[in-house]
């Protein structure tokens, strides 16, 4: 069974929201559409919505998500008020695409930006709008495979700046079981919770932050 970001029950309420806040940044705030994706990348609370936090994914418009986005990111906007069109833009789509993708493959908004900019996603409009969203899905996790060769493992332990041996060392795990990991030859989302505890201990961070995505 394919593990996702969040309990699919949010997932309409968030590509709503994801939607409109795109829509409204770019069209009525004149917020261009990578300084808004930049905003995602850096924001707490679109890191929040990432994870499912029923606050950003089902309790606010997508006028009041983007405004708490902007603000974080220290991006000063004008003081409109929140408009939301029922005719769908390019810009809601993009956000309403954007978010399914991250909710399908539990990447972060920075994750997927770094590879494809909101901006490239508006660009996609033309062509998937009409299509079934696997489609879109299937181009985004081509490039996303592309562009992430390297393990969350591997970029995990090159954060803290420990080889191999040093952290095979500092968590009591097997030096070869941490080079099949990262070689991608043994599966980290199937070892043992003992085992990612032990590695999350000593990388400083969370068990499910080692997990590949399943794209």
């Amino acid at each position: 069974m394919a593990i996702r970001a969040y309990d699919e029950m949010y997932l309409h309420s968030a590509q709503n929201i994801l939607g409109h806040a795109v829509d409204f940044a770019i069209m009525s705030l004149e917020i261009e559409p990578d300084d808004f994706g930049k905003a995602l990348m850096v924001s707490t609370s679109a890191r929040q919505f990432a994870k499912g936090n029923p606050r950003y994914v089902a309790g606010m418009n997508g006028c009041e998500f983007a405004r708490y986005v902007l603000d974080e990111a220290l991006i000063s906007y004008p003081d409109v008020e929140d408009i939301m069109y029922l005719d769908k833009s390019p810009e809601y789509w993009a956000g309403w695409a954007l978010a399914y993708y991250q909710w399908y493959a539990d990447f972060s908004f920075g994750d997927i930006l770094k590879v494809v900019s909101l901006e490239d996603i508006i660009g996609m409009y033309s062509l998937y709008h009409e299509m079934d969203i696997s489609h879109f899905t299937e181009q985004i996790n081509q490039l996303m495979e592309k562009a992430y060769t390297q393990t969350r493992l591997r970029a995990k332990r090159d954060n803290c700046g420990l080889s191999q041996s040093e952290l095979a060392k500092e968590a009591d795990v097997p030096l070869r079981q941490i080079q099949l990991f990262e070689q991608g030859q043994r599966d980290i989302n199937k070892t043992s919770a003992i085992t990612l505890y032990k590695l999350s201990k000593a990388l400083h961070c969370q068990m499910e932050e080692l997990l590949e995505p399943l794209i």
